[in-house]
């Protein structure tokens, strides 16, 4: 194993009262300042191996990016160790530690440095990161007059050249435009098949069933789930739309029976494609031809007569379009289902995303779902753009 983390503990002191200006501290000098305590991380204890995808999922304050830290050096813990094996690369936010009054080309080197790298071993992956980021152009221009995007794909592709040992990643894949986030995705997917070792905290659940190996769920500080991704990603679905906490008691802020119930279905995909109208395999599909899908998808466990729908989302989570295929029987373990065949393409050119939602109906409230994301996909073209479709 390359991370090894026993009994982490970390607790913040906040206080209630703030005493912001010297003014206030000379007028009020005996006055005692109250402080609640925020244990933020309690007894976390876990393990990544060599060569895995690792996933740190939960709510907003669960704990995540605390911990992320804790291993990062960036925070010491209260109680407990960490044990991390290699040169480690933490990228808690893309472009911390740039100096707007450098260049790129000093910027990438200064970064490089700071990433563990020699200050040789930097100027040498220099090219590498001008390239990825596609700013040969601007190497020499300072960063203060970069855009906002620029400096994102700069910091990227700073972070990719970084080849260390464990990197650890907190929410820094929703980057640049589409193609270029298309293109940090296939990074990922390329350091996975390479056997890379990553720790990911994210809220992005479909990122999490594609790369991860495993994934963690923590809530209110501490670890509730590890394991496959697909168990971790319906019991955070569980936690914020299902009305009930991570141990089961009911959420009174979400009336279980009014909300609907995430289960765990366990369909799982064999192979999902998007093929041209020729029929050829292609991520990017040109505007106004139609697009061929074919999805096939595997019951774990017995599905009943489950409901398919196909949903098409643009890069703001719109859904723009979809689709809705009922099987009307039993579906036993081991059993898969094709959904295959051609859609009429009236979408505007831009970068989508292809959710299937596996669907069990009951009676009443009694409805199950399980989110699976399929494919991105990039709609290219010329025509003018009105609305989204």
């Amino acid at each position: 194993m390359v991370v090894e983390a026993r009994g982490i503990d970390k607790t913040f002191r906040i206080p209630d009262q703030r005493v912001d200006s010297f003014k206030e501290r000379v007028a009020h000098p005996f006055r005692q300042t109250d402080h609640r305590v925020l244990r933020a991380v309690r007894d976390v204890s876990f393990d990544v191996h060599q060569g895995e995808f690792f996933g740190i999922v939960g709510r907003n304050g669960s704990g995540k990016s605390t911990l992320l830290k804790i291993l990062a050096s960036i925070y010491r813990a209260d109680s407990g160790r960490v044990r991390m094996a290699g040169r480690v690369a933490p990228f808690i936010e893309l472009g911390v530690g740039f100096n707007p009054d450098l260049t790129s080309r000093e910027n990438c080197v200064l970064n490089g440095v700071l990433m563990g790298l020699t200050r040789r071993e930097a100027q040498r992956r220099l090219d590498a990161v001008l390239d990825f980021g596609e700013l040969r152009d601007f190497a020499d221009l300072k960063l203060k007059n970069y855009s906002s995007g620029m400096t994102v794909r700069l910091a990227f592709a700073i972070m990719v050249q970084a080849d260390a040992d464990v990197m650890l990643i907190d929410e820094v894949l929703a980057v640049g435009d589409a193609a270029f986030g298309q293109k940090c995705m296939d990074v990922f997917y390329e350091k996975r098949r390479a056997g890379k070792t990553i720790v990911l905290v994210t809220h992005d659940m479909a990122t999490v069933q594609s790369l991860c190996h495993r994934a963690m769920l923590m809530h209110d500080g501490e670890m509730q789930f590890i394991g496959d991704p697909e168990d971790a990603a319906m019991r955070y679905y569980r936690l914020n739309f299902g009305g009930t906490t991570a141990e089961g008691s009911t959420d009174a802020a979400v009336p279980s029976d009014e909300a609907t119930a995430f289960y765990d279905l366990n369909g799982r995909v064999v192979h999902a494609h998007l093929r041209n109208g020729d029929g050829d395999l292609v991520q990017n599909i040109e505007q106004n031809l139609p697009m061929r899908l074919d999805v096939v998808i595997e019951a774990a466990r017995e599905l009943v007569e489950p409901t398919f729908v196909l949903h098409i989302l643009n890069e703001e989570g719109l859904v723009v379009s979809g689709l809705i295929r009922a099987y009307e029987r039993t579906m036993a373990p081991g059993e898969r289902v094709r959904l295959a065949g051609e859609i009429e393409n009236k979408l505007v050119p831009g970068r989508y995303s292809l959710d299937c939602w596996i669907r069990r109906d009951g009676e009443g409230a009694d409805m199950a779902l399980q989110p699976i994301r399929l494919m991105y996909f990039v709609v290219f073209g010329t025509a003018p753009r009105h609305g989204v479709v």
